[in-house]
């Protein structure tokens, strides 16, 4: 049995909101993986990297912006306007590598597609070390301090920023997928590409807006990061990819909804998950348990939930 809770309402809601602010990145992350399996059932391991140069091609664009000389309204512009570079440079890092590396191998056996992932991830991770001499980079701070406060609950500028841009992000993906011509294509595709391409869909120039969009999250997802954790590195990629794909698989990958539930849950888990084991006698579990507990979860849905949370219905193909 868990232990009376000692600590006070304003420590849970901090790990609430804690939790929040990471799962709304690893969602947004998890968004280009269950987006790339839903159309082309491959696990595109390299989308950590994609995220990684996003962060670097922002954290370019502050610097040369200003850096911390930025002040008053030229932030909002600035930090807009890394957006958009991270979110071009995580594009084209998608385009080149779907087309160099994916787009041969579509109609190969299923582990050529997965080992070309793993070495694309490996060339881009070391190729950016190798640009930065294995050095970090530090995010101008530049984003205001402060936080707002109802009775025991806070949150800080940079969190309620942070998880309101994924929201709207997430919210816009899933309208286009819904309500556009474009979407409908992605979902004739992923539901049969040989029917959708009989019926006039260009099947090649929709899996390349599908990993355009799903890069663009990962853009975003690279600045937000940044501005929240200061640190940046050419290896940062590794981790948030992984627990991103655990978000995809808890959520059910192929769903969208469930790429943004997984990624809550699985952020939830590593703050609250891991304070609520820690009441239990015995039990002083350190930060580094965040991944422990990840992995963990990822397991137990493998077995017994193989589908996620969220899985899509799916048909059988002619």
């Amino acid at each position: 049995m868990f232990a009376a809770l000692p600590l006070s309402v304003s420590f849970w809601s901090d790990q609430f909101v804690n939790g929040l602010t990471t799962g709304s990145l690893y969602a947004l992350i998890a968004l280009g993986y269950t987006m790339v399996y839903g159309v082309l059932k491959m696990i595109n391991f390299a989308h950590g990297e994609v995220f990684m140069i996003g962060s670097f091609a922002g954290y370019g664009a502050l610097v040369a912006m200003g850096g911390n000389d930025l002040a008053g309204p030229t932030i909002a512009v600035a930090i807009l306007g890394a957006v958009i570079v991270a979110m071009a440079a995580s594009v084209s890092t998608s385009v080149i590598v779907e087309r160099l590396a994916y787009r041969p191998l579509r109609n190969a056996p299923r582990l050529a597609p997965l080992i070309s992932a793993i070495g694309v991830s490996i060339f881009l991770q070391y190729l950016v070390l190798e640009q930065t001499s294995a050095r970090a980079k530090f995010y101008p701070d530049i984003f205001p301090r402060g936080s707002l406060t109802a009775g025991p609950f806070q949150i800080t500028y940079i969190q309620l920023f942070l998880i309101a841009s994924s929201i709207a992000m997430m919210a816009i993906l899933y309208a286009i997928i819904q309500r556009t011509r474009l979407g409908r294509a992605i979902r004739a595709v992923a539901e049969n590409p040989t029917n959708a391409s009989l019926m006039g869909v260009d099947v090649n120039r929709t899996i390349v807006f599908v990993f355009i969009l799903g890069a663009a999250m990962a853009g975003v997802a690279g600045v937000l990061y940044g501005l929240f954790f200061q640190t940046i590195r050419g290896s940062m990629g590794f981790i948030p990819g992984i627990k991103a794909f655990t978000a995809a698989v808890l959520g059910g990958i192929g769903s969208i909804p469930g790429a943004m539930a997984g990624g809550y849950a699985l952020g939830l888990a590593e703050t609250v998950g891991r304070e609520l084991l820690n009441q239990l006698p015995g039990i002083d579990l350190g930060n580094q348990w965040r991944d422990v507990i990840a992995f963990t979860l990822l397991v137990g849905i493998l077995i017994f939930r193989p589908t996620g949370i969220f899985a899509e219905r799916r048909t059988t193909r002619a």
